[in-house]
């Protein structure tokens, strides 16, 4: 494969039969886990605004910022109902053990330097480590460890190391 050509391009070139496809596409894909194929984006991003609207970039992104959104409008909404109590309890959970960390962790480690496994830990000891810190300066503050306080807190944090995440993450690919 050569340096300027496609993907597309070598296999159009390279495959005579539809039955070829796969073989051809699963030797490429070996070759790229071992190291021996670079794959990069012909047309990457040419600003943050851009890289924040392109879905291949920034899925995660979004993701974590509407999940991190969301989890906040369940917790102050179903402090009242008990029907939203279970719903509040598992995304409370991933709220507090997972995204902050997943955050942090997008923002020391931008691109895709981390398999899955590596990340889920990292992200999982990391909120560990962030969410008592977070905890510790409110403790020192005049509204002190309530719900509100601790969750905006915690989802301006999930937040604001999100897009330093994003941005290290376009960063990167310059």
């Amino acid at each position: 494969m050569s340096r300027r050509e496609t993907l597309e391009e070598y296999v159009r070139k390279n495959v005579k039969n539809w039955w070829e496809y796969t073989s051809l596409l699963t030797n490429l894909y070996k070759e790229w886990v071992e190291g021996k194929l670079v794959l990069e984006d012909p047309e990457k991003p040419r600003s943050f605004p851009e890289f924040l609207l392109r879905p291949d970039y920034s899925t995660w992104f979004y993701s974590l910022i509407l999940l991190t959104f969301f989890t906040m409008i369940i917790v102050f909404i179903a402090d009242g109902l008990a029907v939203l109590s279970p719903l509040r309890y598992v995304l409370g959970t991933v709220f507090v053990l997972f995204l902050p960390g997943y955050s942090l962790v997008k923002a020391l480690y931008p691109g895709r330097q981390l398999r899955p496994l590596e990340e889920l830990a990292l992200s999982i000891g990391l909120s560990l480590a962030l969410v008592p810190l977070i905890g510790l300066i409110l403790n020192y503050t005049p509204w002190g460890i309530r719900l509100v306080p601790v969750t905006i807190s915690l989802g301006l944090t999930t937040t604001a190391l999100s897009i330093i995440g994003a941005y290290r993450a376009y960063k990167g690919l310059s």
